[in-house]
């Protein structure tokens, strides 16, 4: 799972590394440094659960949208791991892997307004609604414009920690760990997304996001729609199986709480966008907590001598597990780290 990023040294096969947190991006890295020929175990208190941020998130791999108006150099970062995706699925096998696109729409001349910033950040070509009608023809008649972005792609989510959990089985502990000097491994890295603030004191806080899964016939969508509605901006991401996930809120609360208000918006949106899509099943509505940070990028990097961090990717884990992985792995496994990390370092919030 190499991108040429920087140079490695030799690996030190058999160094134990216990890695706390099961998901998306725990899993990730402990797969590649057991690749790599590490000693690896993984502490979760609920290895076979689904409480983390990977169970709710769609799957969308959007580097451009993501990042616009973020940390500047985040940018850099999610092309990079964007470059990773395609032979990282390919190593898992299905889970959901496509790269049909994404369609960019917008409702309302306001919506388009909005929207047409980020379509020239990505550097895209204005479609008409016609056109996009052309390539969707679910969409609203009452869509003004929009955008294909053909580097975007999409996974599941829920299929890449499956086959992840497979490959380390063996290497599951189900544990609660509330002081890493109970590890006793060589070196430790923390991907507990929001419970990293209690074990390293870095501030990172949990960021509710509601999530809709409709069911219904396949093949009502192709692409991924990423629209403004009346103001309201959703995503709507198919899966070959007929489901669509309609996400997501994003809200400063910590509650676990579906909401009637948070289903309406999504709802209200996406049936804007795809009057169709009423005839589909509300077969799941779903609550998780992204790990955010002050300025909304990871922090990935050494925090003391023994400890490594690795979480805070908010919006962004599923696109940053490949490039999250390697990074980590070769900073632990050759001591030195790539440049790519050097702005996501925990040091630029005070710490080590």
């Amino acid at each position: 799972m190499s991108s040429g990023l920087g140079k490695r040294g030799p690996d030190k096969n058999g160094q134990r590394v216990g890695i706390v947190g099961g998901g998306i991006i725990g899993l990730a890295i402990g797969a590649e440094l057991l690749r790599r020929g590490a000693d690896v175990t993984v502490y979760d208190p609920a290895p076979d659960g689904s409480a983390g941020a990977w169970h709710v998130a769609a799957g969308m791999l959007a580097p451009g949208g993501e990042s616009l108006f973020e940390f500047p150099q985040l940018e850099r970062l999610l092309d990079a791991s964007n470059r990773l995706w395609p032979a990282f699925a390919a190593s898992l096998g299905d889970v959901g892997y496509d790269e049909v696109g994404t369609l960019g729409v917008a409702l309302t001349a306001d919506d388009v307004a909005e929207m047409a910033r980020e379509w020239k950040h990505q550097k895209l070509s204005p479609l008409t609604g016609s056109q996009v009608r052309d390539r969707e023809p679910a969409l609203s008649p009452r869509i003004r414009a929009g955008a294909y972005a053909p580097t975007e792609r999409q996974v599941d989510p829920r299929r890449v920690v499956a086959r992840l959990r497979a490959i380390l089985d063996s290497r599951w502990k189900k544990a609660v760990i509330s002081d890493l000097s109970e590890l006793e491994e060589d070196t430790v890295v923390v991907a507990a997304g929001c419970g990293t603030a209690a074990l390293t004191g870095l501030p990172i806080r949990p960021i509710k996001g509601q999530v809709l899964r409709l069911r219904g016939e396949p093949g009502i969508l192709r692409h991924v729609i990423d629209g403004a509605a009346d103001g309201r901006h959703v995503y709507l991401v198919p899966r070959a199986d007929g489901e669509v996930v309609v996400g997501a809120t994003q809200e400063e609360r910590t509650d676990s709480r579906p909401t009637a208000g948070g289903v309406h918006d999504l709802l209200r949106a996406a049936l804007d966008l795809v009057p169709g899509l009423s005839e589909h099943e509300l077969a799941e509505v779903t609550v998780g907590h992204r790990p955010g940070t002050p300025d909304n990028a990871p922090v990935l990097g050494r925090l003391t001598g023994r400890v490594v961090v690795a979480s805070g990717h908010h919006r962004n884990g599923i696109l940053l597990a490949p490039i999250t992985a390697q990074l980590i792995a070769d900073l632990v496994l050759t001591g030195s780290a790539d440049p790519l990390i050097e702005d996501f370092t925990p040091g630029r919030f005070g710490c080590a």
